[in-house]
């Protein structure tokens, strides 16, 4: 799976475990329009996302993390949130999954980068992303 399919997972998969169990008749129903999305996961990778607020899934593992992690402006911090590996072949995989064309050698750009496409491809696949943290 994708780096990008694992946070999308990652995110997801907190979601669905704090909210409330399906009524009935909700279980088994067609994905969501987005899942065709050509921004959608690709096989292998974790389905969209639907309705998920982003932003309250994150601060809430914020709130229980044992470090104070910035996930709102830095994607190692947001990494770590998640569980993922924030090495620099990590990102720089991840980089490349996203068709980062700069400066792979120029971290500080790269993560600035990252943090924003993270967050442009999470609203992409359904998730409720605020504005701000789009651009």
């Amino acid at each position: 799976m994708s780096i990008f399919g694992r946070i999308l997972e990652s995110i997801t998969g907190h979601a669905r475990a704090t909210q409330p169990a399906a009524t009935p008749g909700t279980e088994g129903s067609a994905p969501p329009a987005s899942a065709t999305h050509d921004d959608a996961p690709q096989p292998g990778q974790a389905a969209a996302m639907g309705e998920v607020d982003v932003a309250a899934v994150l601060n809430g593992l914020a709130a229980k993390a044992p470090q104070r992690l910035d996930w709102q402006h830095s994607i190692v911090d947001l990494m770590k949130l998640l569980g993922l590996d924030s090495s620099l072949e990590a990102r720089r995989e991840l980089a490349q999954e996203l068709h980062y064309d700069g400066d792979a050698g120029d971290s500080a750009r790269m993560n600035v980068w990252l943090h924003r496409q993270v967050m442009q491809k999470l609203a992409q696949n359904g998730g409720r992303v605020p504005e701000e943290l789009r651009r």
